[in-house]
């Protein structure tokens, strides 16, 4: 019915934010698992990046999203390279925290253009192709588990990925009969490399003591998420909000 194995052979999958972190992850990940990957990031080396990872079968497109005519290019030069686009994640994000009474607006109107807008871009474009080609496909989008609850300081951080969340479950309402499956991924805090320095020390002990599991994520076990969303075993599962956060938000 379905390649237990979850192999992507030959797929072209998507990822926004690949070049690190979450993204990259998912994107050795899907490489390991037989796609054809495309790192979008703004990093400038981020076509190095790709050729590191996976040679002839990466793609690595310096591109800031949150512009539609630059997504309309990046969707435009996927199809010239590899001619397809079955998966898409969007894992470009940005947290920029402070008390809502003094949040700069210059924050909330980044947050929102680079979580939010950003991602609705991508997920239009590829979803606007994957109906052209008529096979279904798969997006997932990363939200966090500040889409389900309130977290200090994350006034902007929390509405953007709540947001993401709505939007996730009307993609997948409207493109459910074009079999493409739109999911959304709600991790707790992840140690990337710039986890390990948000939540070193007093501040993340303090975290961990409020996750029943006792310890923050890593970005495998986000990318094992995203993998699963996007093979054919999740192919019954849409418009869904996975929520991996070690039972912080269970409480």
């Amino acid at each position: 019915m379905f390649d237990k194995n979850f192999a992507l052979t030959d797929q072209v999958a998507v990822v926004t934010g690949g070049a690190s972190g979450i993204g990259r992850a998912i994107v050795e990940l899907f490489f390991e698992k037989g796609a054809r990957v495309v790192l979008v990031d703004i990093k400038p080396d981020v076509a190095e990046i790709a050729q590191q990872i996976g040679g002839a079968r990466a793609l690595g497109i310096q591109a800031d999203i949150t512009k539609k005519e630059t997504v309309e290019r990046v969707m435009a030069t996927v199809l010239e390279q590899f001619g397809s686009v079955d998966i898409v994640v969007n894992s470009a994000g940005i947290a920029l925290l402070e008390k809502a009474a003094d949040l700069p607006e210059a924050y909330w109107d980044k947050t929102m253009e680079l979580n939010l807008k950003a991602s609705f871009l991508i997920a239009q474009a590829a979803g606007n192709v994957m109906i052209k080609q008529g096979r279904g496909g798969k997006i997932v989008n990363i939200a966090s588990q500040a889409s389900v609850v309130a977290l200090d300081k994350h006034v902007a951080y929390c509405a953007s990925k709540a947001a993401i969340v709505s939007m996730t479950q009307v993609l997948a309402m409207e493109w459910a009969p074009h079999k493409i499956n739109v999911n959304a991924i709600s991790p707790t805090v992840i140690l990337t490399e710039l986890g390990k320095k948000a939540w070193a020390g007093e501040v993340g002990e303090a975290m961990k003591k409020q996750i029943p599991i006792g310890r923050f994520g890593y970005p495998e076990e986000v990318a094992a998420s995203a993998l699963f969303l996007a093979s054919d075993a999740a192919n019954l599962i849409t418009g869904e909000n996975l929520v991996i956060d070690g039972g912080y938000t269970i409480q």
